[in-house]
């Protein structure tokens, strides 16, 4: 099979339903941006990762959630879905958040985002999360129908919760290197 087909070069793509579309089109801004942070997921697990058992079995997991976040996205509203999302997920990433958070010193003041080199790229799957969770919004906005809300709401809730993951986990990275949080100055 080859990889190129020459169907986008008008500008459009088509989606799982068949109806071509925009690439600049809500739905496909949010895929692009779902698969955006795939690959961040990717380069953060590329680094040399303390308790790497661990952290690449949830960071696979957050790639094929990711994966499946994107069949939704790329599934309009009408159309069934082919990823079936559940809240046992959420539930998951939950208890990685508070396994990762006991550990921590609170949390008094904003932070900067920095310290070692896999806390950094943690830091833009967060922000690249957060980018992905206002196109899926923007996206939810425009097809304001019901459906278009069952529909989206599993990913809007998945990203929200993602990006506290990526917020922990990057300063649980740092912690396990010895990084102090940076506050931010005037805190």
């Amino acid at each position: 099979m080859k990889i190129y087909t020459r169907m986008g070069d008008d500008g459009t793509t088509r989606l799982y339903s068949g109806e071509r579309v925009s690439k600049c089109h809500p739905r496909i801004e949010a895929c692009g941006a779902v698969d955006e942070l795939n690959a961040a997921v990717g380069m953060l697990m590329a680094g040399n990762l303390p308790e790497k058992p661990v952290l690449t079995r949830e960071l696979t997991g957050i790639q094929n959630r990711l994966i499946e976040f994107g069949s939704r996205l790329a599934t309009s509203a009408g159309s069934p879905s082919r990823a079936e999302l559940d809240d046992d997920w959420i539930a998951s990433i939950e208890r990685a958040i508070d396994r990762m958070d006991e550990l921590l010193p609170e949390l008094k003041a904003f932070i900067l985002p920095g310290g070692c080199e896999n806390s950094a790229r943690a830091q833009m799957c967060r922000v690249i999360c957060r980018r992905a969770e206002r196109h899926v919004v923007r996206l939810m906005d425009e097809n304001h129908g019901e459906r278009a809300d069952a529909f989206l709401k599993p990913v809007l809730a998945g990203l929200n919760r993602l990006s506290d993951y990526f917020f922990v986990l990057a300063r649980y990275l740092n912690m396990l290197k010895g990084f102090l949080d940076v506050e931010r100055a005037g805190d």
